[in-house]
């Protein structure tokens, strides 16, 4: 039987899983304040579309480079540097004068966040015994979740009632707070490791590992290929209202948390694999029913529910295989999933502004779908190379 995870690992996990909240909305916040933006800072949507690939292109280098670099220092004091930068970029993103102050501060927040999210995962999963790793992943991921499924909307709605200088505001000082509270209450006993370049390089060409990661990248091209025009999607194919949306983005919050409460039990009973095949067939049937149901918004909610149970079970879960795959490696592997990760939610989001105006909602569903095909493909090729590593040096 399994021991529960003690109360002071349980609150280091919850401000954990805080500090992966405001990360993600930063990095979100801008995909759903473009107009916010634009006006505040007299901007065209080009140019602020910029902010979010200058973001993604500095989390995807930093998240390996800072590991090469930095890892071998304590894994607590990688969180409070990387929190730190982030959220002092944000404020200066609140203060910024000009586009160029802009662009810098993206960039910053793009390092800072290369710090936090391969880190934390590692943290948190070296905080508790070996069978309890799976939910300690789970409760830290629960601050990706709530943001990835309702960081955008929110950071839209505050920037249109409050401005985006106070949303960034917000941002940099939320993640100021965290930090104080991280260093207070989080145990400074995990040790950091260094990782040589040749580590990055053999991960990125080892077909096992390689192929793990693209499982992430494809679930997250595939949500996102979807869920970044959820609110565009509701007002024009389910005639939804302003109201509908905030109770569409309610459903999935309360959803995302209540799944992950789930999934926190079930990783202690289900293998990382298994429990990622469930997500992925969960989602995919969840896309074929929203193409095939009528455009009843109550029907909507439902299929929203189960999308939010869905993501919740892929998340934790493929960190929680990364660790397992990869235990030696584990800083790195992080630093990497959350790399096509990232890259997986720019590249998603940008089929979606590219497809939507042509094909439509059907369009984003099928291309969804064929994004989590591949992440099927992917986690099944991964398995296979697996078990034939296992029977070849059980041979040797």
């Amino acid at each position: 039987m399994h021991s529960p995870i003690n109360a002071a690992n349980r609150l280091a996990l919850r401000l954990l899983s805080l500090a992966y909240f405001v990360q993600a909305v930063g990095a979100l916040s801008v995909v759903g304040s473009l107009e916010a933006i634009s006006a505040a800072w007299a901007l065209s949507i080009a140019q602020s579309a910029l902010l979010i690939t200058v973001f993604g292109i500095a989390f995807a280098l930093a998240a390996p480079l800072l590991q090469m670099t930095l890892g071998h220092l304590r894994r607590r004091a990688q969180v409070l540097l990387g929190l730190s930068i982030f959220s002092v970029a944000a404020l200066l993103f609140a203060a910024a004068p000009d586009y160029q102050t802009l662009l810098a501060s993206r960039v910053l927040m793009g390092l800072g966040a290369g710090f936090i999210g391969p880190v934390l995962g590692a943290l948190g999963s070296n905080l508790v015994t070996r069978e309890q790793q799976g939910s300690a992943i789970a409760i830290v991921l629960l601050g990706l979740s709530v943001a990835g499924l309702a960081g955008m909307p929110i950071s839209a709605w505050l920037a249109h009632e409050f401005g985006a200088r106070s949303l960034f505001f917000g941002i940099g000082a939320s993640g100021l707070l965290i930090a104080a509270m991280i260093l207070a209450w989080v145990p400074n006993r995990v040790v950091g490791q260094r990782v040589a370049p040749i580590e990055v390089i053999t991960l990125l060409t080892s077909a096992t590992s390689l192929s793990a990661f693209l499982v992430v990248f494809f679930v997250t091209t595939g949500v996102f290929a979807t869920y970044a025009f959820l609110a565009p999607i509701i007002g024009n194919d389910f005639h939804g209202s302003a109201d509908d949306i905030t109770l569409a983005l309610t459903v999935l919050g309360v959803a995302g948390v209540l799944g992950n409460l789930l999934v926190t039990r079930l990783a202690l009973r289900v293998s990382a694999e298994r429990l990622l095949l469930i997500g992925i067939g969960l989602l995919a049937l969840d896309l074929l029913g929203l193409a095939a149901m009528p455009r009843l918004f109550g029907g909507l909610l439902l299929a929203l529910v189960i999308w939010a149970l869905a993501t919740d079970i892929v998340w934790p879960s493929q960190q929680r295989r990364i660790v397992e795959l990869m235990p030696e490696q584990r800083g790195i592997a992080l630093a990497l999933t959350a790399s096509f990760m990232f890259a997986g939610i720019g590249t998603g989001s940008a089929v979606a502004g590219w497809l939507y105006p042509i094909v439509g909602f059907i369009g984003l569903l099928l291309a969804s779908l064929l994004f989590l095909l591949l992440a099927f493909v992917s986690l099944r090729f991964s398995e296979w190379h697996a078990r034939m590593q296992v029977i070849e040096a059980e041979l040797s």
